[in-house]
């Protein structure tokens, strides 16, 4: 049976699209307007907040509809509202209560908002490096359980990042998506708000197969988009058992994985 045609090539952006130091490098961006010209789409979904995806925009020429907070909330490259899902006001509290059991520091996101209760805290300057906003600072998280799009547990250490997922996963069941954006990142979101619900998006909206969609990350929340995608490639960086999820297997993203993919896989 022959390769279904690609239509859509979905990335996710840290570790991905960008390299370690957040960077877009020339190459990235040709390999973008490359697909332009091949009448591909491409489309970006990260964990990010949606200003943090912004200065994607204009390099890459989207005009696709960008995926913020694993899918949670989709806006036009306006940032315009299309679509939003937000977790359960009644969750809020005990995974806040859960994830500092687990001694990692606790980020809340609403909207276009980013609230901390510590400024220095483990990775907010990089965070509000790469996003390009800074947080706002709260003495508790009492009052904001409404309209929560993300909430981030954040740690150095590795292992107990994944320990407080499975913990979350098996107390909140699929009243959430409970997975790790980065080896330090642990992102608890609405349960339709991860990135398998994201290809599920683009295949409705542009009336194709889902085996017509390329993803490509390098995370745990990207396996999902993986299963639900004709060619899934897995980043070089990635984890073993993330490469073994994927059909493909690219360089790292600091050896220009996106776009040996891009030229490699996709055209």
């Amino acid at each position: 049976m022959p390769t279904p045609t690609i239509r859509l090539l979905l990335a996710d952006v840290d570790g991905t699209l960008v390299t370690g130091d957040k960077v877009l490098t020339d190459r990235a961006v040709q390999a973008v307007h490359k697909l332009h010209g091949a009448g591909i789409l491409f489309a970006v979904t990260s964990g990010r907040p949606p200003r943090g995806m912004s200065m994607l925009v204009d390099p890459l020429a989207l005009t696709t509809e960008l995926a913020a907070f694993n899918g949670g909330l989709i806006v036009e490259p306006d940032m315009t509202v299309v679509e939003q899902r937000v977790l359960p006001a009644e969750v809020v509290p005990p995974a806040v209560a859960l994830m500092e059991s687990f001694g990692l520091s606790v980020w809340i996101y609403r909207g276009a908002d980013w609230y901390v209760r510590d400024v220095t805290g483990p990775h907010v300057d990089r965070e509000s490096w790469t996003v390009r906003f800074t947080p706002t600072l709260v003495p508790g998280f009492d009052g904001l359980e409404q309209d929560v799009a993300k909430i981030v547990g954040v740690s150095g250490d590795h292992q107990v990042v994944e320990a407080a997922a499975v913990a979350a996963r098996a107390r909140f069941g699929d009243r959430v998506s409970a997975a790790r954006s980065q080896p330090y990142y642990l992102d608890v979101t609405h349960p339709q708000a991860n990135k398998g619900g994201v290809v599920k998006y683009w295949s409705a909206k542009l009336r194709i197969s889902s085996d017509q969609i390329a993803t490509i990350g390098d995370m745990p929340n990207d396996v999902l988009m993986f299963a639900h995608s004709g060619l899934s490639i897995a980043m070089g960086n990635a984890s073993p058992e993330v490469q073994r999820a994927a059909r493909r297997v690219t360089t790292s993203n600091e050896e220009e994985g996106f776009a040996n993919a891009v030229e490699q896989f996709i055209l």
